[in-house]
């Protein structure tokens, strides 16, 4: 089982080198990343006994029997964004650099061009201070797509073609559900605008990735609480404000004020049902 992991990792380090010359531009980061999934390696192979005693001072007697029922754990989530950078190129070298601290499994280009910079079974560093209904640690549960796009301007046909074609290997491969696609804006909605208001959460939903509303709207009933739906759908509602601007940014997109009027109502209780059926 030690040497099934290691190839595993090792295809995933093997992998990220073949997409570029020992020469090219990110030769050194991949080196990096190559000496990196070693490191998670040597971890994962370690079969030490936890040196435990009891109250009394007595050492607790253990020994290592390994299980043969294991696997690597594997990706619920996938958290969209956009990367509010300049280029494509500034992106790269940011998630390449140690001082940002952030990273993330994919990115999109504005050619359509899908740079894999993560292990999908890794852990990148892409949602940060986040919750998501009882999760606390999206990082630990997702996989983070980068989308190149400043955040003020259209998604272009080309990247969304290429995105859909990668949400749709990934939903396939990891088995993640419909409702698992959501935004960095809903998980963070205190911090983060993204992936915003021109992102094409309808196409998305259309083709099975997260939801998205009916075109016939049904009213609410007299006693819906749409703070405690919020809540149900998966939003951190302790900031109510926030919680309301990052539906809205999701699901209204042509109004991002931090109040519900009956036709915001009308959509919350829409997409409601669809998360709580």
């Amino acid at each position: 089982m030690k040497n099934y992991l290691y190839i595993i990792f090792s295809i995933a380090a093997l992998a990220a080198l073949s997409s570029c010359s020992p020469k090219g531009p990110y030769a050194l980061t991949n080196k990096v990343y190559t000496s990196k999934t070693d490191s998670v390696v040597k971890v994962i192979e370690q079969t030490q006994v936890p040196m435990l005693v009891d109250s009394a001072g007595a050492n607790i007697p253990g020994e290592w029997v390994g299980t043969v029922n294991f696997n690597l754990r594997k990706p619920n989530y996938v958290i969209i964004h956009f990367t509010a950078q300049d280029s494509i190129q500034q992106t790269l070298k940011t998630f390449t650099l140690v001082k940002p601290q952030v990273s993330a499994h994919y990115v999109v280009g504005k050619d359509g061009k899908i740079y894999h910079m993560l292990n999908d079974y890794l852990r990148a560093w892409h949602a940060g201070i986040s919750r998501w209904g009882s999760i606390s640690d999206m990082n630990s549960c997702s996989i983070g797509i980068e989308i190149d796009n400043n955040g003020h301007e259209p998604f272009n046909d080309t990247q969304v073609k290429s995105l859909l074609a990668l949400l749709t290997q990934l939903k396939k491969v990891y088995g993640i559900p419909t409702s698992n696609f959501i935004g960095h804006q809903d998980i963070a909605p205190l911090r983060k605008p993204d992936p915003g208001p021109f992102f094409p959460w309808k196409l998305l939903a259309d083709k099975g990735f997260g939801y998205w509303r009916d075109y016939l709207l049904e009213v609410p009933p007299d006693n819906f609480d749409y703070a405690t739906a919020l809540k149900l759908i998966g939003y951190d509602t302790r900031d109510l404000t926030a919680a309301i601007v990052a539906f809205k940014r999701h699901f209204v997109q042509t109004d991002e004020t931090p109040t519900m009027t009956e036709f915001d109502l009308n959509i919350l209780y829409n997409v409601y049902k669809k998360y709580t059926p």
